[in-house]
């Protein structure tokens, strides 16, 4: 693998070392991990103030990426995880993270994900990255996509984005063009709203919902299966078995009252309209669901390899290791092994790690579990976001983890 990684001199560092770097770059493929308002010792700068650190981490994401020769011009996809407990204005949020980006589009597609809290406290926004750029500096084309009746953010966003064969659609909820919430409160019918919008905006940059290669979902919810289980039966009959990689992740509350669920997919097709061969895997024994959904643990694409949020967790859906964050750390990990090495692949083929873990604005819960995770990887590693939530999918369930791969 001919890989670049980037930390830039005198960047933020976590206050313990890890294996991780802020930026990674893999061909036109660009992974930068969670940018946060620190500073080189881990002590958070411009405590509590949105505006600030916002600029910050923005700043910081420019930075990695010049290291890695490209800039905020080739990000194609942003997912901002933000402090909110209903009180900011998030549609401000995002226009405040656009004025950073240049204004000639087609833009970025952004998810922003409110939470209760961050990894440290007084840390309230965290940023992370996917850019493109093509080999010897070539700005790589691309084709925004969008529909009249879902709400649009500012500009230079763009509710979907085409460049080659990758396709981004950004986070999406039922929030239409008139800011109205259809079918408020009600996460079955907002999650088939949700799903047509995606599915519509997939059709305009020429593929469908079954090129889909990962799909996340953000829902309001307090960590049962009730929260998510007639939500997920209706976002599964939109794909043909095999599905995409999954993640869902409950959130408290999203900004708008009324929205249940928001969902962002990323999808694969040919340049030339074809639909592009993958392979998928479920290893023997892995863990399940509690009833039958289409996705898989992992999908390769090409050289893109989505493995799904990994847990700890039985083939009859029970949880492993109930409320211990560091032993079922070691278990999604292990997961994770089991679904890379399927494709003959291991960890130091992964490009990026999302982990969203039980807990709240702690030292030591990110410590617990960044550090095995940093642990199995060669250094120096892919880049990395570390989110603490209140709940996650199951009671007891402590962690989850997804990752993104690529092979020589």
């Amino acid at each position: 693998m001919t890989r670049t990684h980037s930390w830039p001199e005198g960047h933020w560092d976590w206050p313990f070392h890890t294996s991780h770097k802020h930026g990674l770059r893999d061909g036109d493929m660009m992974y930068v991990g969670g940018q946060v308002d620190l500073d080189s010792s881990g002590q958070v700068l411009h405590r509590n103030d949105l505006k600030s650190q916002t600029a910050e981490a923005m700043a910081h994401i420019g930075k990695v990426l010049a290291g890695l020769d490209a800039d905020l011009g080739d990000v194609v996809k942003l997912q901002a995880f933000y402090q909110n407990d209903g009180s900011r204005d998030e549609a401000a949020f995002l226009a405040d993270i656009a004025r950073h980006l240049p204004a000639t589009g087609p833009g970025p597609v952004i998810h922003a994900v409110p939470v209760p809290a961050l990894a440290y406290d007084g840390m309230i926004v965290e940023i992370e990255a996917i850019a493109m750029r093509g080999a010897k500096g070539k700005r790589l084309e691309r084709q925004a996509a969008s529909i009249p009746s879902l709400w649009a953010p500012p500009k230079p966003f763009s509710q979907a984005l085409r460049v080659g064969e990758m396709i981004f659609v950004g986070g999406t909820s039922a929030i239409g063009a008139d800011g109205k919430v259809g079918s408020p409160g009600e996460i079955v019918p907002q999650s088939a709203i949700v799903m047509d919008a995606i599915g519509a905006l997939l059709n305009k940059l020429g593929a469908t919902h079954d090129d889909a290669v990962k799909i996340n979902t953000f829902y309001a919810g307090a960590g049962t299966v009730e929260d998510w289980s007639g939500a997920a039966r209706t976002r599964a009959r939109y794909f043909v078995e095999p599905g995409p990689a999954a993640t869902g992740i409950p959130l408290p509350r999203h900004a708008l009252p009324g929205v249940m669920t928001r969902t962002d997919i990323i999808a694969m097709r040919g340049t030339d309209g074809s639909r592009l061969p993958r392979e998928h895997v479920w290893p023997v024994g892995h863990w399940d669901w509690p009833f039958h959904l289409p996705y898989k643990h992992g999908i390769k694409c090409g050289r893109m390899l989505f493995v799904g949020g990994q847990v700890s967790m039985t083939s009859e859906a029970v949880i492993l290791e109930p409320n211990d964050l560091v032993k079922q750390t070691r278990t999604s990990m292990d997961n994770i092994a089991k679904v890379l090495a399927s494709f003959d692949l291991g960890f130091d083929n992964t490009v990026k790690v999302n982990a969203f873990y039980r807990g709240g604005a702690s030292y030591e819960h990110l410590q617990d579990n960044l550090s095995i995770r940093s642990s199995c990887f060669t250094e120096p590693g892919p880049a990395t976001t570390g989110v603490p939530l209140p709940a996650l999918a199951y009671p007891g369930m402590m962690i989850e983890i997804e990752i993104i791969a690529m092979t020589d």
